[in-house]
């Protein structure tokens, strides 16, 4: 048998008792699918902030412009 973590969650006794009326439905499974949502949800988040990032990183430097040039005047004002 493997051993699956538990987690508790905290209703209100109403929802308790609504969710009694429907017996028939696998609670626990509605959460895991809920959880497993979410938790795509924010993958997908973060996989487009990264990308955003990714995007920003990779711009052009504009027309002209010289790193050589630039790295020489950092080390001239030392």
């Amino acid at each position: 048998m493997i051993d699956v973590p538990t987690i508790t969650v905290r209703i209100d006794p109403e929802i308790k008792r609504r969710m009694k009326m429907y017996d028939y439905i696998n609670w626990s499974e509605v959460v895991r699918r809920a959880i497993i949502e979410r938790l795509r949800e924010e993958e997908e988040k973060n996989l487009a902030e990264a990308l955003l990032i990714n995007e920003r990183l990779r711009r052009k430097a504009p027309r002209g412009w010289d790193s050589a040039d630039v790295i020489r005047g950092w080390r001239r004002r030392r």
